[in-house]
């Protein structure tokens, strides 16, 4: 954990890659993650943890599956910087950046960033419980 304050800006300097979060510091048994988003990430679902979401730059879509029906009807909430949502636990989400963003995520350490059940991973998505900030 980090005994010094953290420039988020600064730790979004040190990477490039797509949907692939950083560990940035923890909180109790939560990692603090910043990621750098563009296009599509894929379907999918944290059956047991709320995944809380904070954009830093640019806009954020996610599209849910939470309405009534077989399938599930479809919303999309549009994020854009300093905006906060959380996808409650066992809600089918999927995160899009047209035009990329940088987001914050919070969530229990340990926890998949394409969750529990997923749509067939793309080259550009990194399945990982987070990366260490380098």
């Amino acid at each position: 954990m980090a005994d010094e304050p953290i420039d988020l800006d600064s730790a979004l300097a040190r990477f490039s890659e797509l949907w692939s979060p950083r560990i940035v510091t923890t909180v109790n048994d939560y990692d603090v993650r910043v990621a750098k988003v563009a296009g599509e990430h894929v379907w999918h679902v944290h059956e047991d943890t709320d995944e809380f979401f904070l954009v830093l730059h640019g806009e954020l879509d996610i599209t849910l599956r939470d309405g009534a029906g077989t399938p599930a009807a479809e919303r999309t909430v549009t994020l854009s910087k300093g905006s906060v949502f959380v996808v409650p636990r066992g809600v089918p989400h999927r995160p899009v950046a047209v035009d990329g963003a940088s987001i914050l995520l919070f969530e229990p350490s340990g926890t998949s960033s394409v969750g529990d059940r997923h749509d067939p991973l793309p080259d550009h998505v990194d399945a990982t419980t987070g990366h260490v900030l380098g």
